[in-house]
C-alpha cells in the first residue's frame, strides 16, 4: 500500500468510526493502530504502545490542565457567575441590548477563570437567560448572546485548548496566555458592538431599555466581584512576574477560587465531591484523546505524508499568508465534525511544522506564538458555526423553548465579528504579540 493511500485510509477509518458515534479518542487510536500495524507490523505497535502512555502522562506540564479544570469547577459550583452577571447588568443595562452585552461580558469574566467554553456558556446561560427573557429579549438574540459569549471562554486566559497547543509545540504557555489577552478583549468588545447594532437594524429582538429591574452598581455589587478579580491578578500576575510558574499558578488559581466559593457560601459538600468528580472525568476525557491523537500522528509520522506535504507546500513558492489562511479554511471545515481538543491534537503535529517552515519576517518564536492564537480564533469559530456548533448546542438545550434553527441565526453577527477579528489578526501579527514583548 502506497503511503498516500494508507494516510486516506487511516482518515477514512477515524471518519467512519465518529460517523458511528465511537467517541473520538477511540476512533483515533482504532485507525492509529491500524495503520501502524499496516506500515510496520503488530511488534512495534506493541512496543509503541508500552512506552507511550508513561511517556506522554508523565509529563509535569499536563498537570496544569486539571488544575485548571478544578479552577473552573470550582468557579462554577461556587456561585460566581451570578455575581459577575449583575455587576456587568448594572455596567452595561444602560444601553440598549444591555443584558446581551452583559452576558458577554460575564463570559469573557467567568472564562478568565475557568478556561472552558461549553462550562462558561453552559454556566451564564443558568444566570442569564431567565433574566434576559424577562426583560423581552428574543430567543434568538439571547441565545445567539450566550453562546458566543461562551467562546471567550477559551479565547481569554487560562485556555486549556492554548495549554494543549503549548505542549504539543513546546512553546512558553505564559508567553502564549500574554499573547491571547488583546484578542480575547478584542473577541469580546466585537460581540459587545455587534449587539449593539443588531438590535438597531433588526428591531423588536430587544427592549428599547434594559436599566428598569437590573441591578444598580454599588458597593455590594464591587464586592461581589472583588474576589473574582483578586484571583486573576494573584494567579496571571504572579505568572508574568516569575512567582511561580504556570502549573503552580494553576493550583494557586484553584485554591483561590475554592476559598471565595467557601467565603459565598454557596458550595456545599456534595458539590465539592462534584467538582473533583468533573475535573477527574474531563481531565481524563483529555488525556485518553491524548493518547489516540499519538498514535494516529506516529502512524502518519511512519508513512512520511505529513514531512513530504509540507516540503511540497514550501516548493509551491505561495505566500505564507496564503497558507496560512488554508488552514484556517480547513479548522472551519474540520469544526463541523470534531470537538476543539481533538482537532489540535490531531492537526498541529502536521501543520505546525508546515507553518514553521515558511517565511514570516518575524523569529520563529513569535511565528509560533501567532499561529497558536490564529488556530485558537478559529476553533472558536468553530464552536458556533452550523452544522454542529457545540456551544449553540449546549445554550440551546437550557433554553427549552427556542428552536435550534433560531439559536443557529442568532449567532450570525457573532460570526461575522469573528470572521473579522480573525482577517485583523492575520494580515497584523503585532495585535496579538504586542502584550508579549511588554510582559514577558
Amino acid at each position: 500500500m502506497t503511503p498516500i493511500a494508507l494516510t486516506v485510509l487511516i482518515f477514512a477509518t477515524m471518519l467512519g468510526l465518529m460517523a458511528v458515534r465511537v467517541p473520538i479518542a477511540i476512533a483515533m487510536f482504532a485507525a492509529g493502530a491500524l495503520g501502524y500495524v499496516l506500515k510496520a507490523g503488530w511488534l512495534p505497535l506493541a512496543s509503541f504502545l508500552n512506552t507511550q502512555a508513561f511517556a506522554r502522562f508523565a509529563s509535569y506540564d499536563l498537570s496544569v490542565i486539571p488544575l485548571f479544570i478544578l479552577m473552573g469547577n470550582f468557579a462554577t459550583q461556587g456561585g460566581i457567575s451570578k455575581a459577575l452577571f449583575n455587576f456587568a447588568a448594572a455596567v452595561m443595562g444602560r444601553f440598549r441590548g444591555g443584558l446581551a452585552m452583559a452576558s458577554v461580558l460575564a463570559s469573557a469574566a467567568f472564562g478568565a477563570i475557568c478556561g472552558s467554553s461549553v462550562a462558561t456558556a453552559a454556566t451564564i446561560t443558568q444566570v442569564a437567560l431567565p433574566e434576559m427573557r424577562r426583560h423581552g429579549y428574543s430567543g434568538r438574540l439571547a441565545t445567539g448572546a450566550l453562546a458566543a459569549g461562551g467562546t471567550l471562554g477559551i479565547l481569554i486566559p487560562p485556555s486549556v485548548p492554548l495549554v494543549i497547543y503549548a505542549i504539543l509545540t513546546e512553546q512558553n504557555i505564559a508567553k502564549l496566555f500574554a499573547a491571547a489577552m488583546v484578542p480575547g478583549i478584542i473577541a469580546m468588545l466585537g460581540y459587545m458592538l455587534a449587539i449593539g447594532i443588531y438590535v438597531r437594524l433588526v428591531p423588536g429582538h430587544a427592549p428599547e431599555h434594559d436599566s428598569a429591574g437590573t441591578p444598580k452598581l454599588d458597593a455590594g455589587l464591587l464586592g461581589g466581584v472583588a474576589p473574582i478579580a483578586a484571583i486573576f491578578v494573584l494567579v496571571f500576575g504572579g505568572i508574568y512576574t516569575g512567582k511561580f510558574t504556570p502549573t503552580e499558578g494553576a493550583a494557586v488559581g484553584a485554591a483561590a477560587t475554592f476559598v471565595a466559593a467557601l467565603a459565598k457560601r454557596e458550595i456545599t459538600w456534595a458539590k465539592f465531591k462534584q467538582c473533583f468528580y468533573a475535573t477527574a472525568e474531563s481531565s481524563a476525557m483529555i488525556f485518553l484523546i491524548f493518547l489516540g491523537a499519538d498514535l494516529m500522528n506516529a502512524a502518519l509520522a511512519l508513512t512520511q505524508v505529513p514531512a513530504q506535504l509540507a516540503g511540497v507546500v514550501g516548493s509551491w513558492g505561495l505566500s505564507p499568508l496564503l497558507v496560512v489562511s488554508a488552514i484556517l479554511l480547513f479548522y472551519v471545515v474540520l469544526g463541523a465534525v470534531m470537538d476543539e481538543l481533538s482537532m489540535i491534537l490531531l492537526t498541529i503535529p502536521i501543520f505546525f511544522p508546515m507553518v514553521m517552515g515558511l517565511d514570516f519576517g518575524m523569529p520563529r518564536e513569535s511565528v509560533a506564538i501567532w499561529f497558536g492564537i490564529m488556530v485558537l480564533m478559529t476553533v472558536g469559530f468553530g464552536l458556533l458555526a452550523p452544522p454542529v456548533g457545540l456551544n449553540v448546542y449546549v445554550v440551546n438545550g437550557l433554553a427549552k423553548n427556542v428552536p435550534i434553527a433560531e439559536s443557529y441565526r442568532g449567532v450570525l453577527p457573532f460570526l461575522a465579528s469573528d470572521v473579522l477579528r480573525t482577517l485583523l489578526l492575520l494580515f497584523f501579527p503585532a495585535v496579538s504579540l504586542w502584550l508579549v514583548k511588554v510582559l514577558v
